[in-house]
């Protein structure tokens, strides 16, 4: 069990602390800005029909976002105790990084922007349970609550970045950076997560195990 104060000086909790971060901020980028990327397309106030339910697309994605991104916790949760964390980041990061660029290739149309919203959330969520329960495999259940919640201060600091994608949008006119952006901090957390913090968190964790 290691200490608040020791995790703070591991390595590993700071490259955790890093994919959070890019996830989180990857994701946020387009969420935050769902809307006004829904006005710039001209799909904001398109009429939608999908599961005999007709709304305009925003109201449409922003329904099925919330149900989703409630969703997909437990879910990947779920799929993380029977795989693994790290297996589970490197699909559920990679479905996000996926997510968006299909977004940003399709989501014009409205149909696919609603589909495409949804399974962007869906792919995002999921960081809020598979973070903390990898933080505790990694650095065991003694002090697991405030372990969880430094690594967690990475939610703050993804959302100091998200400025960032107006700050693109308005320079350039397009969404189109910020989509590209977003896109690759998934990909590149994903591959983070099965090449480099898998064969790492295990070494540290069987380190523990050997001293204990």
């Amino acid at each position: 069990n290691y200490a608040p104060t020791e995790v703070l000086r591991h390595p590993i909790f700071w490259l955790m602390y890093f994919m959070f971060v890019i996830v989180g901020a990857g994701g946020l980028m387009v969420t935050a800005n769902l809307k006004p990327i829904a006005v710039d397309w001209k799909v904001d106030s398109v009429p939608v029909t999908l599961m005999a339910m007709t709304m305009t697309a925003v109201t449409f994605a922003a329904t099925i976002d919330r149900v989703l991104n409630g969703l997909t916790r437990p879910f990947f949760g779920w799929i993380s105790d029977m795989i693994g964390r790290e297996n589970t980041m490197f699909i559920a990061f990679g479905m996000e990084g996926i997510g968006i660029y299909l977004l940003y290739l399709w989501g014009h149309d409205p149909v696919w922007f609603v589909l495409l919203s949804g399974f962007v959330f869906f792919a995002w969520g999921e960081i809020y349970s598979l973070f903390p329960s990898t933080c505790t495999d990694t650095f065991g259940s003694k002090f697991a609550t405030t372990n969880a919640g430094l690594l967690y201060t990475a939610k703050g600091t993804a959302a100091l970045l998200v400025p960032a994608a107006n700050y693109m949008q308005q320079s350039s006119g397009t969404w189109d950076m910020v989509f590209i952006v977003a896109a690759g901090a998934n990909i590149l957390a994903s591959l983070l997560a099965i090449i480099v913090l898998k064969p790492w968190r295990k070494s540290v964790v069987e380190k523990s195990m050997a001293t204990a």
